[in-house]
């Protein structure tokens, strides 16, 4: 999708490493990734997925990942290379990202001369961009027994107990913290398990961000609501063509911990419980494409309200065509 009169917008001072970034984000389905490869093709770029899903391997359909052709085009980088059984978070993105940075991923040209390559980061993870952009508290490595540990007493004890252990331990963290909320109790022990001290303790630091904000250009789509469910559906119904059931069977013969990020994949739910015979395959895909629709609408109320005035948005308005 070629957009022109796109330019470098402005920004609350930030000197990061990676410069003349362009960030897009943007709600499921609204063409962010096809931007993404069409600027990058035209600048000699790169890739980074910046959303949250599209990093697990397995499900390369269902999270709606580029396809082959199309990551053959331009590097991509993060795409498909976290386990589904790992809960990936927003601080091991950000050491991934910082990894390529170091390693100098970002500075070879295809003709082999070596200068910064234009780095485009595209998702629909809006922690992910914040934490690029403002920097993240630096949280303590946590050792893998002791993420076993807790992990197994939620899966014996259940969340209601979990909760009651952090309101004995770290009171503070755990009235903010809803009793059900598992993934984020679960992180809280974690942090504390391994390091002596409150999780609140270290999300006080905020790190330095990884993109200079002064040159880079942050744009946010945001397409018309009929016209985006109408793209939901129609890429579902796709997405069931090219294999989406047969990866949730693989997805599901792994025998994960249904309360793993990866696990609550839209989609992953609904056609695994047609699998199993509790709901008609035609109710499954219903209610896949209601979670989609109801979770773009979360995506661009957050964009909405949480992104700055430096991010430019893009309408069909603004002569743009969205591809499908």
């Amino acid at each position: 999708m070629a957009i022109s009169g796109i330019e470098n917008s402005g920004g609350q001072a930030g000197e990061g490493r990676v410069k003349n970034a362009t960030l897009i984000a943007g709600p499921t389905a609204s063409g962010k990734s096809a931007l993404a490869l069409d600027l990058a093709e035209r600048s000699g770029g790169v890739i980074v997925n910046t959303d949250s899903m599209q990093g697990y391997s397995v499900l390369n359909v269902l999270t709606a990942r580029p396809s082959a052709a199309e990551l053959a085009r331009v590097p991509h980088f993060l795409y498909g290379h976290v386990h589904p059984s790992v809960a990936y978070s927003t601080g091991a993105w950000l050491r991934d990202v910082t990894k390529l940075i170091d390693d100098g991923t970002f500075s070879e040209r295809p003709d082999g001369t070596l200068s910064e390559r234009p780095v485009i980061f595209v998702g629909g993870t809006g922690l992910y961009f914040r934490a690029l952009a403002e920097g993240i508290s630096d949280m303590p490595e946590i050792p893998q027994s002791i993420r076993d540990r807790w992990r197994h007493e939620l899966k014996e004890q259940g969340v209601a107990r979990l909760h009651s252990i952090l309101l004995r331990e770290d009171s503070a963290v755990a009235m903010q913290l809803k009793p059900t909320d598992s993934q984020r109790i679960v992180r809280a022990l974690e942090v504390l398990d391994a390091s002596g001290r409150s999780i609140a303790d270290w999300q006080v630091a905020r790190g330095r961000p990884l993109i200079d904000r002064h040159s880079a250009r942050f744009l946010v789509i945001d397409p018309d609501r009929a016209e985006l469910v109408q793209r939901i559906e129609a890429r579902f119904d796709r997405m069931l063509d090219k294999g989406a059931l047969d990866e949730v069977k693989g997805l599901v013969a792994l025998g994960l911990d249904p309360d793993l990020p990866a696990m609550k994949a839209i989609g992953v739910r609904e056609l695994q419980a047609a699998m199993a015979g509790r709901l008609s395959f035609p109710e499954a895909i219903e209610r896949a494409k209601i979670a989609t629709r109801q979770y773009a609408k979360r995506q661009a109320t957050w964009f909405r309200h949480q992104l700055g005035p430096e991010w430019q948005r893009l309408h069909q308005s603004d002569g743009a065509v969205l591809p499908v």
